[in-house]
C-alpha cells in the first residue's frame, strides 16, 4: 500500500496545543514568583514588627495569629464543608483548659500541652460530628449552639480541675535559652510559627482530594455519594480537623492571656469567629487572617470612637464591610486583582 503525501506538513492543530501550552507556562510561573516573593515579604515584616511594637501592640498582633489559626479551622469546616457551626467558642475554651491543667495540675511543660489540646479536640470534634451527621443547615447550628451554652457550665461544675467561676491563673512562658526575648514577643513568634504551619497544612488538605471531597458535599452531597464520597466520614473528619484547629489557638490564647475562665468562652465569643470568617471571606484560606485582623482591631477602634455606644459603632462597621464586600475580604480583593488584570491587558492569577 503507498501513503499519499508522506512528505506533507503536519496540519496546523496538530502543533497548535504545545505553542499554547510554551505561551501559559511563562505566565504561570512568573505568577508563582509574584505570590512566593509576596509572601517572603508579608513574613519578613511579621518577622521585623515586634521589635518595632510596644508589648501591648505585640500581644495584640499575637491575639490576631491565635484568631487566624481558630477561624482557618471554622472556615475548613463551614466555608469549604458547609456545616455551619455556632459552637467553636466552646473548642477554643477546651483547648485552653487542656493546656490550662496540664500545666498547673500536673507540671507539663507548655510546649508539649499545645499538640495536646490539638488532638483532645480533634477527638471531641470527631465524636461531636458523629450525631450531628443527621442535623443540617439551622438545625446544625442549634446543636452547636447548644453545645457553647453547655461547656462553660461543664467547666464550673468540675471546680476540682478546673478552678470552677475563679479559673486557672498561669505564668507566660519563657522563651528557650538563649533567645534574648521578652516573653510577649516569644509568644508572638511561636504564634507566627505555628499559623504558618497550620496554614501550609490547610493549604494542602484543601487543595487535594480531601479537600475536593469536602466542597463536594457542601455543594451537592447527593452527587457527591453517587461518585462514592464517603460524605459521613468527611463531615465528621472535618468536624474533628476544624476542633482540633480552634483547639490549638485556645491553648495559645490562655499562653497569651496566662488565665483560663469559663465565662470566657461563651456564645459571643462563637458568634465572634463566624463574623471573623464571613467578614474575611468563606472559602478562603487568606480569608482567616483578615477575618482575624477585623474581630482584633475593629472593637478597639468603636471603643476608641464612642464609649457610650460601642457595640453600635461596631454594628456600622460590620454593615459597611457587608455592604461594600458581600465575598468578603478576600473576595474583595480577588475581584480587585481580576479587574487590574483587565485593565492592563493581562491574565489573572
Amino acid at each position: 500500500m503507498r501513503l499519499e503525501n508522506a512528505d506533507a506538513p503536519l496540519a496546523p492543530e496538530v502543533a497548535t496545543p504545545p505553542v499554547r501550552a510554551a505561551a501559559v507556562r511563562p505566565h504561570a510561573v512568573r505568577a508563582t514568583a509574584v505570590r512566593t516573593v509576596g509572601l517572603l515579604t508579608l513574613v519578613g515584616v511579621a518577622c521585623l514588627l515586634p521589635f518595632e511594637l510596644s508589648d501591648y501592640r505585640t500581644f495584640q498582633f499575637t491575639q490576631v495569629f491565635i484568631y487566624a489559626i481558630a477561624l482557618l479551622g471554622l472556615n475548613m469546616l463551614t466555608g469549604y464543608n458547609g456545616q455551619i457551626s455556632l459552637g467553636h467558642g466552646a473548642f477554643y475554651g477546651i483547648g485552653a483548659y487542656t493546656t490550662a491543667i496540664m500545666i498547673d495540675r500536673w507540671g507539663v511543660p507548655y510546649g508539649w500541652t499545645i499538640p495536646a489540646a490539638g488532638l483532645v479536640c480533634l477527638l471531641a470534634g470527631f465524636l461531636f460530628g458523629i450525631p450531628a451527621l443527621r442535623l443540617e443547615g439551622l438545625y446544625l447550628a442549634l446543636a452547636t449552639f447548644a453545645l457553647a451554652l453547655a461547656v462553660p457550665q461543664i467547666l464550673k461544675h468540675f471546680d476540682a480541675w478546673t478552678g470552677g467561676s475563679q479559673g486557672i491563673v498561669l505564668s507566660k512562658p519563657s522563651p528557650p535559652a538563649g533567645l534574648p526575648l521578652s516573653p510577649d514577643r516569644w509568644l508572638y513568634f511561636l504564634s507566627l510559627g505555628l499559623l504558618l504551619l497550620l496554614l501550609l497544612l490547610a493549604w494542602n488538605l484543601l487543595r487535594g482530594r480531601t479537600g475536593r471531597a469536602l466542597v463536594a458535599i457542601r455543594d451537592n452531597p447527593i452527587a457527591a455519594e453517587a461518585m462514592g464520597v464517603n460524605a459521613a466520614l468527611y463531615k465528621s473528619l472535618a468536624f474533628g480537623v476544624s476542633a482540633a484547629y480552634t483547639g490549638i489557638a485556645g491553648a495559645l490564647g490562655g499562653l497569651a492571656i496566662a488565665f483560663v475562665a469559663p465565662d470566657t468562652f461563651n456564645v459571643f465569643l462563637s458568634i465572634t469567629f463566624l463574623v471573623g470568617i464571613v467578614v474575611g471571606g468563606l472559602a478562603s484560606i487568606a480569608g482567616a487572617v483578615f477575618g482575624a485582623l477585623f474581630i482584633q482591631f475593629v472593637p478597639n477602634w468603636a471603643q476608641a470612637i464612642s464609649k457610650a455606644a460601642p457595640w453600635a459603632i461596631y454594628g456600622v462597621f460590620l454593615i459597611g464591610f457587608m455592604y461594600v464586600m458581600p465575598r468578603g475580604i478576600a473576595g474583595a480583593l480577588r475581584l480587585l486583582g481580576r479587574r487590574l488584570a483587565r485593565a492592563t491587558g493581562s491574565r489573572p492569577g
